[in-house]
C-alpha cells in the first residue's frame, strides 16, 4: 500500500466550501482512479494551522497515474479556497504492523 499524503491552509472563511468541494468533486475524481483505496482528512480546530489530507493506493504505480493524469484538476478544484500552495508527500505504508487494517482494505 502506498500513502499520498497533501497539506495546505484553507482561507478561514471559506473551510466549509472546501469542504464540501472535496466531498461532491474531488472524491468522485478520486474514486474514479485505478488503485484507489481511502482518503483520510484531518481538518485541525485553529484556523492556522495545516489541513492534512491522507489518500491511500494499492500500489506507488497508481498514486503516480493519478499525478500525472488527474491531480492538476483536483488542485483547480481546491485551489480557489487555500492561503496556501498544496504541498505533497509520498509514503510505502507498513502494513506489517497493522494486519487487520490492510484486510479492511481488501475485504
Amino acid at each position: 500500500m502506498f500513502a499520498r499524503i497533501v497539506e495546505f491552509i484553507p482561507k478561514a472563511e471559506k473551510k466549509e466550501e472546501l469542504i464540501k468541494a472535496v466531498r461532491n468533486e474531488v472524491v468522485p475524481v478520486l474514486k474514479k482512479q485505478p488503485g484507489f483505496l481511502e482518503i483520510l482528512p484531518f481538518l485541525p480546530e485553529s484556523t492556522t494551522e495545516k489541513t492534512i489530507i491522507v489518500s491511500l493506493w494499492a500500489e506507488k504505480r497508481d498514486a503516480e497515474r493519478y499525478e500525472r493524469e488527474a491531480y492538476p484538476k483536483v488542485a483547480e478544484i481546491v485551489k480557489p479556497y487555500l492561503t496556501t500552495a498544496i504541498t505533497f508527500k509520498q509514503y510505502v505504508v507498513e502494513t506489517s504492523v497493522s494486519p487487520n487494517f490492510m484486510e479492511s482494505f481488501v475485504a
